[in-house]
């Protein structure tokens, strides 16, 4: 293999990681296990908040949305009914002279094995044909290893929301339009990891499955469907029409409706698929901003038809501008109702919902747009069944009964579905927050210092408590009073180690952005100053004297 190809600033951000706790590989001691990352003390209080902040947004600070916590082995059927037992696949090679083993579309680079932040070109040995590898980690439940006993390790946490989905509508007393969350491990065995944490073989996923009406249920009560330029107040740049269709956007969605204090998007009960598919890009856009990744960051692209699976109407990537190039960090998919009716034929379980605003709406329509409606339904229905390989007349059968249903007040909702990657966010936030400044000291001598400017939302330690002597009782016992102060409330450290200067520095470098430094005046040498402290702000470097009794209350917006 050739040599590897330098990644500067990846080299640096996988040696800080390990430098300072935020990510370990896997089993280092035994060589380490490629695909599979470890996460240390600094990284896995910032993946705690990420999550935490997430779930919060998502669920708690919305009444349309509910949570679940599903196992990782599942009945091995759900998979067969989402397609991955059989399409869930990518094209493998093998080289018959370096005998490695790569993802045919992958064969020009790969990880280098000792830095997996390099890449090196591959060895140009004859390759075997192209074959399908699936990437589920197939496992056995049970003590006897046969067919009947094979399960796997999920490769989404999407499927267990789909099967748990009446479960959660009945228990929640949730109505459609609502989502249900989950945040979670999923297991992919990936052929080639690649750019240290970007592509793992063990990796968390926080997915929302945000179910809504069809259009044609919607039109049923509504009288019609509201466009996008109608939802949003101006037609949204980055929409899916095919001349705009599989480029990259980074503005905004345009100037859309808002809530009286601006804060989200106000839905309308005439959305249709369109407008709550745009809807969650700007929601998600708008959280990563919330937690320091400008839109300069940012990039959407549309995928053009012939990239969207069969089942979905449209698919946005939010995309993220790493040191190896603009990548993925989440996907928001309209993906029609493939997932709950694949379950209903799979499990011989009804998926659908009863609406009695539908049925009341659908008995005083106009036979002509009840014909045209039920029309539009039964084309989309025995369309999806075709496709899933139930034959003509069957298919056309089983749409009928199901356009019939419209009358009754019962469909199977579509859903939408923003699906982001944990492990990507945590890279593309230490990424993100990473810089240097060089500072020369009064010998002329430059020094080169890192600081990881994480928003105070994430990052790990919230705030540094430090006596500025550590040899001095009396600043110590009221250092460690202020830190027991502040503990139940946010995650603070505690450091007397060496210089004060010194341990600002590695409190800048772990990203912590207050320093709270207990000092002679906060025991009174200046009365007026007594029982106060300094702050130094991270970012800027400038101090301010607050006292010990309003930090807790000045501290908390600031961090949460």
């Amino acid at each position: 293999m050739a040599e590897p190809k330098e990644n500067v600033l990846m080299e640096k951000i996988v040696s800080l990681c390990k430098r300072r706790g935020f990510i370990f590989q896997s089993s280092e001691i035994y060589g380490g296990i490629n695909g599979f990352w470890d996460y240390g003390p600094l990284g896995a209080e910032l993946k705690r908040n990420v999550k935490e902040l997430w779930w919060n947004t998502m669920t708690r600070q919305r009444d349309d949305v509910a949570g679940l916590e599903a196992t990782i082995i599942m009945h091995p059927q759900i998979w067969k009914a989402s397609g991955h037992v059989d399409t869930f696949s990518d094209p493998m090679v093998d080289c018959k002279t370096c005998k490695g083993r790569f993802r045919a579309d992958q064969t020009n680079e790969i990880p280098c094995p000792q830095k997996p932040s390099k890449m090196v070109s591959e060895c140009h040995g004859e390759k075997t044909a192209p074959r399908a590898f699936n990437l589920m980690f197939q496992t056995y439940v049970g003590p006897v290893r046969d067919e009947s006993a094979i399960a796997y390790l999920r490769p989404e946490t999407a499927q267990a929301i789909f099967a748990q989905f009446k479960n959660v509508l009945e228990t929640s007393r949730q109505r459609v339009p609502f989502g249900i969350a989950q945040v979670g491990k999923a297991f992919r065995n990936e052929v080639t990891p690649r750019n240290f944490t970007f592509r793992s073989r063990e990796f968390e996923q926080m997915e929302l499955e945000f179910f809504i009406k069809p259009d044609e249920v919607v039109e049923a009560i509504c009288g019609r469907v509201a466009t996008a330029a109608e939802a949003f107040g101006v037609p949204p740049s980055g929409s899916p029409e095919p001349a705009k269709a599989g480029t990259p956007n980074s503005q905004p969605l345009g100037s859309a409706k808002r809530s009286g204090d601006g804060s989200t998007l106000n839905p309308q009960p005439n959305w249709g698929w369109e407008a709550w598919h745009k809807y969650w890009v700007e929601e998600r856009i708008k959280f990563y901003e919330g937690i320091g990744l400008p839109r300069t960051t940012l990039e959407e692209y549309w995928q053009k038809p012939e990239e969207l699976a069969h089942y979905a109407r449209a698919c946005v990537d939010i995309l993220f501008k790493f040191p190896f190039g603009t990548q993925e960090l989440e996907g928001i998919a309209a993906r029609s109702d493939f997932d709950l009716s694949q379950h209903e034929r799979f499990s011989g379980k009804p998926m659908g919902v009863f609406d009695e605003e539908l049925r009341t709406a659908w008995a005083k329509l106009p036979k002509e747009k009840s014909d045209d409606l039920w029309r539009r339904y039964y084309e989309n229905r025995k369309k999806y069944l075709f496709k899933m390989g139930v034959a003509e007349e069957a298919a056309a059968r089983d749409a009928a009964e199901d356009a019939n249903g419209l009358a009754k007040g019962q469909y199977i909702p579509h859903v939408i579905e923003p699906s982001a990657g944990v492990d990507r966010l945590i890279l593309a936030l230490i990424t993100n927050a990473y810089s240097e400044v060089a500072e020369t000291d009064n010998k002329g001598k430059t020094d080169t210092r890192v600081i990881l400017k994480f928003h105070p939302r994430v990052a790990p330690v919230k705030a540094g408590v430090m006596p500025l002597l550590k040899n001095k009782p009396e600043l110590v016992k009221k250092a460690m009073e202020v830190r027991d102060r502040l503990r139940p409330w946010m995650n603070v450290f505690y450091d007397d180690a060496g210089s004060i200067g010194r341990r600002y520095a590695r409190q800048d470098e772990a990203g912590t952005p207050f320093c709270v430094t207990i000092d002679f005046d906060t025991l009174g040498e200046k009365p007026e100053l007594k029982d106060t402290v300094t702050v130094r702000f991270r970012d800027d470097g400038r101090q301010e004297r607050i006292a010990i009794g309003e930090l807790l209350n000045w501290l908390l917006p600031k961090v949460r």
